[in-house]
């Protein structure tokens, strides 16, 4: 192939990490990073759920692969929407992350007779919808406010005491692996709190009339990531794809079924639907799902 494979990425710690791990996984020696800025790193006044699976952090990458600036794009999977876009096609999905949320808890207010290991009144930061409705549901007497910005930003404000506790996606503390002095990892079973579709996964898009480049980065595919983070994105697309909703997903594969579990709730978390699936074709399976829940109600939490 000739010239270095150019890799279109966001610029921030996380982005160049997920960059730097397909690099390695492609040869460093044959590719060179390229950062472009989103509209999502430039709007710091929108919660997360209004920007994953809209294009937020995207388009600006997805607009340069068609302009041909880069070749490859890589991108957490939970932004990408779930229109493929014409001309672009998903290469390759990477094996995946861990995809729970965690919660990150301050040392000093920890209280491990409580849900989530904290008191009544804590403060909690997280900007998805789909979080705060899960903490209240589960915790109704827990404060949470909003907080954007990258991991280590928001790692640096629950250093500052301003909040008790923060939640991110463990995917991004297992690959940054950050230093939280002072600070609880509290694990969040997957049983009980369901992530964003596709969290913890990686998309690696490129042209789709790139035969060559779509040849290389295939040997990169997990298969079963795929399937899985398929019956998820599946399940989002029947509720409006990227909806600004309280809404999670979680499939996983037991002796080649796909299992899926969804979960529509109201913001306040007072209402909340539940759904569990299984089949062999991931795109029913989501539809099933998201059928399952309508009929609970969901439509009405729209």
């Amino acid at each position: 192939m000739p010239g270095a494979i150019k890799i279109g990425t966001r610029g921030s710690e996380l982005a160049l990490w997920q960059a730097n791990h397909v690099a390695e996984r492609i040869g460093r020696d044959r590719v060179e990073i390229v950062i472009i800025k989103t509209q999502g790193d430039r709007i710091q006044n929108v919660s997360f759920d209004k920007m994953e699976g809209k294009g937020f952090f995207t388009k600006e990458i997805e607009e340069a692969l068609l302009a041909r600036t880069v070749d490859l794009a890589v991108h957490s999977m939970k932004d990408l929407p779930v229109e493929e876009t014409p001309g672009l096609v998903v290469a390759a999905v990477l094996e995946r992350e861990d995809p729970s949320d965690v919660l990150l808890v301050r040392d000093d207010r920890r209280d491990a007779a409580r849900p989530f290991g904290l008191p009544a009144g804590a403060v909690v930061g997280t900007s998805s919808l789909r979080r705060a409705a899960q903490i209240r549901a589960i915790a109704p007497d827990i404060d949470v406010r909003p907080l954007r910005g990258n991991v280590g930003t928001r790692i640096r404000r629950l250093a500052e005491k301003r909040f008790d506790a923060i939640m991110l996606a463990r995917a991004g503390l297992v690959r940054l692996a950050p230093a939280i002095d002072g600070m609880t990892m509290e694990p969040i079973p997957l049983d009980r709190f369901l992530p964003a579709p596709a969290q913890g996964a990686l998309a690696l898009q490129v042209r789709a009339d790139d035969a060559e480049l779509i040849g290389v980065i295939r040997a990169l595919d997990h298969a079963d990531t795929r399937r899985s983070v398929t019956a998820e994105r599946s399940f989002l697309m029947h509720f409006g794809g990227g909806c600004q909703i309280p809404l999670g997903a979680y499939a996983r594969l037991e002796n080649g079924a796909i299992i899926l579990d969804g979960v529509v709730a109201s913001r306040d978390g007072i209402t909340i639907v539940r759904g569990n699936v299984s089949g062999s074709d991931p795109e029913r399976v989501g539809a099933d799902c998201a059928h399952q829940l309508k009929k609970q109600g969901a439509d009405s939490l729209l």
